[in-house]
């Protein structure tokens, strides 16, 4: 059974300390909701998560060992959307997705990505270039990396910035059936959003 495990966490960013002596345990359908104050360390935790930065104190462990001793068998098991939507303006939502997802490490074809688009209710977009899509459906674009990726961990900012309702409705119901598959997520969100899992916990940064 997949675990992750913070020992100890403690970021300090120039002069300030943002959090310290942070401890959880995620386990395989378990959901963690990291929740702040902006400046409170949400993004700069899941970045150490992600590999992306270091901790100024403390220890990371997937499976009992340090993500950093693990390279690419931590980072394969792995999916990170920042709060940012990564999408390139000039691209098709379709060349997004296939480009996103292969730098990810999961080649799909164009016939999968359209699919995954269509799921995310683009259908009839897929063709058309990022620059005149709404913030929403560029949101969506991003959010469709999820449709295809196979890992079993979800590292998500912000991941319901700028959707509508449906929009929303319908991200619920693919974490759920993630974490029902036996999937993991730590996710931060500013938006009440109520996800049934087998195991839910809040991270509470001040």
């Amino acid at each position: 059974m997949p675990t992750l495990q913070g020992h100890n966490l403690t970021c300090v960013r120039g002069d300030r300390r943002l959090f310290r002596d942070i401890n959880f345990s995620l386990e395989s359908g378990g959901l963690m909701q990291v929740q702040g104050p902006n400046g409170s360390g949400k993004t700069s935790l899941l970045r150490m998560l992600c590999g992306l930065a270091l901790p100024a104190q403390g220890e990371i462990h997937w499976n009992g060992a340090e993500i950093r001793s693990l390279g690419g068998d931590y980072y394969g098991a792995m999916t990170y959307l920042g709060h940012l939507s990564g999408v390139k303006d000039d691209l098709t939502a379709i060349e997004n997705l296939r480009i996103s997802s292969a730098l990810a490490g999961a080649e799909i074809d164009e016939h999968k990505a359209h699919e995954a688009l269509q799921h995310m209710g683009l259908g009839g977009r897929e063709l058309l270039p990022a620059k005149v899509l709404s913030q929403g459906q560029r949101r969506r674009v991003t959010l469709a990396r999820l449709m295809v990726c196979k890992t079993v961990l979800w590292i998500l900012d912000e991941p319901l910035t700028a959707l509508d309702t449906a929009a929303v409705k319908l991200i619920q119901g693919l974490m759920e059936r993630h974490l029902e598959h036996g999937g993991m997520i730590v996710m931060t969100t500013h938006q009440e959003i109520d996800i049934t899992a087998s195991a839910t916990q809040r991270l509470q940064l001040a």
